[in-house]
């Protein structure tokens, strides 16, 4: 099934040498190149070899984890195209999870000024969140994605047999940005996320609920492509999330994304109960049952200064505010809503006391 409202065409399908395929041969040979990182080559891409190596695609392979998301790595992919006769007409397909479709699609909008890329998102965060959208980018001076462009892939082919093959705490981390589609956008998704079950997990359908969490971003996306009005709504939970997940990494105790994003929408929650009258009933309900999954970020008052001063560095930020997108109620967004220190303060005392 094709998804082609926006400018990339999403392609929901398990038979993935069949649709690269087809956007293979839209290319000289010789011009097409894959990025990918190093557990994903042991995982997938080694089963495919004879498939890249029929249609002469030379690779490049990233070392895996957050931490590798940085210059230097765009710069081996700068090198590799450049070493192999890449030119403005080139191909650059990506392969691998959030962090690797992100570097490799700033590598590629900045090579030569930018050639085609395609993304295969193969964690369950990737899928929902990182292929779509156009965001791409690197972490710069300790900060997450402080370095990027907007840029749509030519195409994002999204399979969840890729799936098969990540553990639990990587599955339920893409699973959070599936929960805040749910809660930005429509009761009826977020009522399907919670009827999922993990333990025995229905391909199938999952297919299907993807493309539903997939819908509401694009809508997002489609109806404000470079972030300057609702395409905010996608950043709940992420202003104090992005927080947390910067210092749990500055205490060498890193957290996976879509856990900081589960913690983040737990403390954006309250602050959506104080400024926009969210239900504390219902407040309390979704947070139980984010904590059911989650489970706890554990930090002291002591950071809770450091953690306001993260904030204050998140790139939706104007004029020295820091800007929340908090909920009215399910479905209901309110952007730039901008809390003190005091109120921030106050949801961190709220974490701290769950």
């Amino acid at each position: 099934m094709e998804n082609s409202r926006i400018s990339s065409k999403i392609i929901y399908s398990r038979l993935i040498e069949k649709e690269l395929q087809i956007w293979i041969n839209k290319y000289a040979k010789g011009k097409i190149f894959l990025a990918t990182e190093e557990t994903v080559n042991e995982l997938w891409i080694n089963k495919f070899d004879d498939f890249f190596a029929t249609n002469e695609i030379k690779k490049v392979v990233i070392p895996a984890g957050e931490n590798n998301k940085k210059i230097e790595s765009v710069a081996k992919i700068w090198e590799f195209l450049s070493e192999n006769g890449g030119d403005r007409k080139s191909l650059l397909i990506n392969i691998g999870g959030g962090m690797l479709t992100d570097l490799a699609g700033f590598a590629a909008t900045t090579f030569k000024r930018g050639v085609d890329f395609l993304n295969v998102p193969t964690t369950l965060l990737s899928q929902v969140d990182a292929s779509v959208g156009g965001k791409t980018g690197i972490n710069f001076n300790g900060l997450k994605n402080e370095v990027g462009t907007f840029k749509e892939p030519v195409a994002v082919i999204i399979n969840t047999d890729f799936l098969k093959t990540i553990d639990r705490e990587n599955f339920i981390s893409g699973y959070a940005e599936m929960i805040k589609h749910g809660l930005i956008y429509s009761t009826e998704h977020l009522n399907e996320l919670k009827k999922f079950d993990f333990d025995n997990i229905d391909y199938n359908l999952l297919q299907e609920i993807i493309e539903h969490s997939v819908n509401v971003k694009e809508y997002f996306v489609s109806n404000d492509p470079t972030e300057q009005n609702i395409r905010k709504a996608l950043n709940f939970g992420h202003t104090a999330g992005h927080a947390f997940e910067s210092l749990a990494m500055e205490q060498k105790r890193p957290i996976l994304h879509g856990y900081a994003v589960a913690f983040g929408m737990v403390t954006e929650l309250f602050l959506s109960s104080k400024k926009c009258d969210f239900q504390v009933k219902t407040v309390a309900n979704i947070t139980n049952w984010l904590l059911k999954i989650y489970g706890k970020f554990e930090f002291n008052r002591s950071d809770y200064n450091r953690l306001y001063e993260l904030m204050t560095h998140d790139k939706k930020n104007e004029s020295g505010r820091i800007n929340f997108t908090l909920i009215r109620e399910i479905g209901k967004i309110e952007i730039n809503q901008d809390c003190d220190k005091e109120l921030i303060f106050e949801a961190l005392d709220f974490y701290n006391g769950l």
